[in-house]
């Protein structure tokens, strides 16, 4: 990945089942019109991917051999949360649920060789607990759900060395509408960025990057986190915006 992009790429997706308004659209494109802020100098770039598991890997990986973004933050939809979700792990297997064309990966396997977990380079419970917007709850989770916002995140993960985050929104409402969450979202990224910058801070990324071990029973709701080399990357394009 190149250390020099100035590039944040964040992408939400397109209607599926009973979800004719995807709330992770309607927020990405809330947070297109406000900007990551006057004072980063990053360029941000949106995306809408279909709820598509064969389109979504040929996105994804386009988006980090063309675009090479410093993060990808991809946003979904949680139909049963309350809160905005900071979600840690991508995972490899599980994916039994249908997409929108009616085709499931293989055996339910993101990528055959790939190891069972990957974690963000960015702590997500660091960033639950800094965060504050009015209105908003945001919380950490360590299990993204099996469908194609975690088959997109674990294969960003892998292609970005780390370098990427999966927000999960609730559905629009009277007390959540999309200029919020749009709100929400900016506030999220500008702490990512923040912190990623922060020399100070840069052994802390280290401290929750992780290697990825097979997972074994019951282990796949979980993070298994150690030091490891691989994520050094993101911290170090973090640090130039």
């Amino acid at each position: 990945m190149d250390s020099q992009s100035s590039c944040v790429v964040v992408t939400g997706f397109g209607p599926f089942r009973q979800h004719l308004v995807n709330s992770s659209w309607e927020a990405v494109k809330e947070l297109s019109k406000l900007g990551l802020g006057s004072d980063t100098e990053v360029e941000l770039r949106t995306l809408e991917l279909p709820v598509d598991y064969r389109e979504v890997k040929q996105r994804v990986t386009r988006i980090w051999e063309d675009l090479q973004p410093q993060l990808a933050v991809h946003v979904g939809l949680d139909a049963a949360a309350k809160a905005i979700v900071l979600e840690q792990c991508g995972k490899n297997r599980g994916y039994r649920d249908a997409d929108i064309r009616g085709f499931r990966p293989d055996g339910g396997v993101c990528l055959p060789e790939g190891p069972e977990v990957i974690a963000s380079g960015v702590s997500m419970k660091t960033i639950s607990r800094r965060v504050a917007v009015e209105g908003v709850e945001v919380a950490f989770s360590r299990d993204a759900g099996r469908y194609v916002c975690d088959y997109t995140y674990y294969l960003s993960l892998h292609h970005g060395n780390g370098c990427s985050a999966l927000i999960h929104v609730p559905p629009l409402s009277r007390w959540l509408p999309a200029s919020l969450l749009g709100k929400a979202l900016q506030v999220i990224i500008q702490e990512m960025l923040e912190e990623g910058r922060k020399p100070e801070l840069k052994a802390s990324f280290a401290e929750n990057s992780i290697s990825v071990t097979p997972a074994k029973g019951n282990q796949l709701g979980d993070c298994s986190f150690r030091e490891n080399s691989v994520f050094q990357s993101c911290v170090q394009s973090f640090t130039v915006l």
